[in-house]
């Protein structure tokens, strides 16, 4: 999710390769990135930490206690605005770990970023008790969350129930446009087309729902032509239950991420 976030930034141009710094936990990775991106890397997460006035905690939620460990005594509230995106760790288990009270704001990027189409949700601390540093502190993490596709303000209890619809949700989709290319493998069409095809569909389906504003039903009734082929496909698809297994598979995904 880092490098998603890093090409999107650099990709839009809204962020310069020398205002950002990047620390991994190997060597090999650092230099990946580095050479990448052109943005200065390394291993220490101490030095990375030292540098940032803005820290983006970019870890897999297993490894957050130990980063935090790691830096909590070059992080303070005054000088330094954290923001995370690990999953299932909320704004106030973050503070318990650092053992004090900070500038912070969770967010929930997803990995359409990386082509500055991602969509995040920022969830604010709600006891910032400035009034200036609180907007100073949004106006950040906005412009960062907004370099690489759209973001809006929600509140943190609503942070599960996002990463469910959103956060991976393109994996869904994914698996969503393989299916549909291995169908039209199968009726004869080549692979490389019908990836191309089915991206497409998808793709120009998302516009529509963005930009005309109207019920996705409605939309979808728009192309339901009485006795019709796509109603056909309509049928089985609600014959083999795929409203509901989409239903069920973001509701288990939401429990996962609050026990995380």
């Amino acid at each position: 999710m880092a490098t998603a976030m890093i090409g999107g930034m650099l990709g839009t141009g809204a962020f310069q390769a020398q205002e950002i710094i990047g620390s991994a936990r190997t060597q090999e990775t650092a230099e990946k990135v580095g050479s990448k991106y052109g943005i200065l890397t390394g291993t220490d997460n101490r030095e990375t930490a030292r540098q940032a006035n803005v820290l983006i905690l970019a870890v897999k939620p297993v490894f957050l206690a130990e980063v935090i460990e790691q830096i909590r005594d070059l992080v303070d509230g005054e000088s330094t605005l954290v923001i995370s995106i690990a999953a299932g760790k909320t704004i106030d288990w973050i503070e318990h770990e650092f053992g004090k009270s900070l500038r912070i704001i969770r967010c929930m990027p997803n990995t359409p970023a990386m082509v500055g189409e991602g969509c995040t949700c920022v969830c604010l601390k709600e006891t910032y008790t400035d009034a200036e540093v609180y907007a100073g502190d949004k106006a950040v993490a906005l412009r960062i969350m907004n370099s690489f596709g759209r973001a809006d303000i929600l509140p943190e209890r609503l942070m599960d129930a996002f990463v469910g619809v959103a956060g991976s949700a393109p994996a869904y989709v994914f698996l969503f446009i393989e299916a549909m290319a291995d169908a039209a493998v199968m009726a004869g069409m080549p692979r490389k087309q019908a990836y191309e095809y089915a991206a497409q569909s998808v793709l120009g389906s998302a516009k529509m729902v963005l930009e005309t504003g109207m019920h996705p039903g409605a939309l979808k009734d728009m192309v339901c032509s009485p006795a019709g082929t796509t109603i056909e496909a309509v049928r089985v698809l609600e014959e083999k239950g795929m409203r509901a297994a989409v239903i069920d598979a973001i509701g288990a995904c939401v429990e996962k991420s609050k026990s995380m």
